[in-house]
């Protein structure tokens, strides 16, 4: 199962040509479905004009080197490590689903398009890292929707609960589900089983880039940008009109609010990580 490519074993049944022109149309969709995401929300819209706000408050100029630096580090933070996330196990889920999903998607394509046949000798690595991908998903992924979600791990609803928002983690699950039970019918010679699991792997996968207008798919694009966005405003002094960070043993803030040497004194203690002191389970 491991070290076989299904899609090889597919063409016996289903043509190459069919297979990549799916793979074709799945593409175009996600961008098709990004672009009336953008229009629906006016997100883009958004995004230029609140950059363009920002560069109207900005107290000092960024420069291009500056800039490149910035986006090194929403590359190496946001991007790769997902740093934005305080909560390790939330992190860790989110790096799992993450690259599980783009070792499940690049082998896919590779497969489907360099080796379509068993003619074609697929190298065998290529399907080991299609499974291991896939598991890495569903892992992440699973363990995202029955212990981390927030209506679920803080707001005590039911981990079954369905709702519109939750099309895209669902449709990936059932994508990585498919396709691993998919393969493994397929290497066990069950014929019927096989045809019924690639299927269901078929419809969710269709569901899953052809619904990009109705789920959060198109959120991983835009994250990028406002990730980049928020640290430029930082550093040139917009910081999007909300106030800085103030060191409340500083004389000038102490003038500005004389309130915290009143009741706080000229020396006031950290006061500790406030909210995130515990989890929000209070339901």
């Amino acid at each position: 199962m491991f070290t076989s490519n299904p899609f090889a074993e597919l063409s016996a049944s289903i043509s190459p040509q069919i297979m990549q022109g799916y793979v074709i149309l799945m593409v175009l969709l996600v961008i098709g479905g990004t672009v009336l995401d953008m229009i629906h929300k006016k997100s883009a819209q958004y995004f230029f004009e609140n950059a363009k706000k920002a560069k109207k408050d900005a107290k000092r100029s960024v420069g291009t080197g500056e800039k490149t630096t910035i986006a090194f580090k929403v590359l190496a933070n946001e991007v790769l490590t997902s740093g934005e996330f305080c909560h390790m196990k939330r992190r860790l889920s989110h790096l799992l689903t993450m690259y599980g999903f783009i070792l499940f998607v690049a082998t896919t394509a590779i497969m489907i398009f360099g080796y379509p046949t068993p003619e074609a000798s697929t190298p065998a690595i290529l399907p080991i890292l299609w499974h291991i991908g896939a598991l890495m998903l569903a892992i992440g992924g699973y363990w995202f929707w029955f212990f981390i979600r927030v209506d679920v791990s803080a707001e005590g609803l039911s981990w079954y609960r369905f709702e519109r928002a939750d099309l895209f983690i669902v449709s990936l699950l059932t994508t990585a589900t498919f396709g691993l039970i998919w393969s493994y019918t397929q290497s066990s010679g069950m014929g019927g089983w096989s045809t019924l699991f690639f299927a269901l792997f078929i419809a969710s996968s269709t569901a899953l880039f052809g619904g990009v207008l109705w789920s959060k798919f198109a959120h991983m694009f835009f994250k990028p940008a406002a990730a980049f966005q928020k640290r430029v405003t930082k550093a040139d002094g917009s910081r999007e009109n909300l106030p800085g960070d103030y060191d409340l043993t500083d004389p000038a803030v102490q003038a500005k609010f004389p309130d915290i040497p009143e009741y706080m004194g000229k020396n006031p203690s950290y006061m500790g990580p406030g909210i995130r002191r515990e989890p929000a389970n209070h339901y």
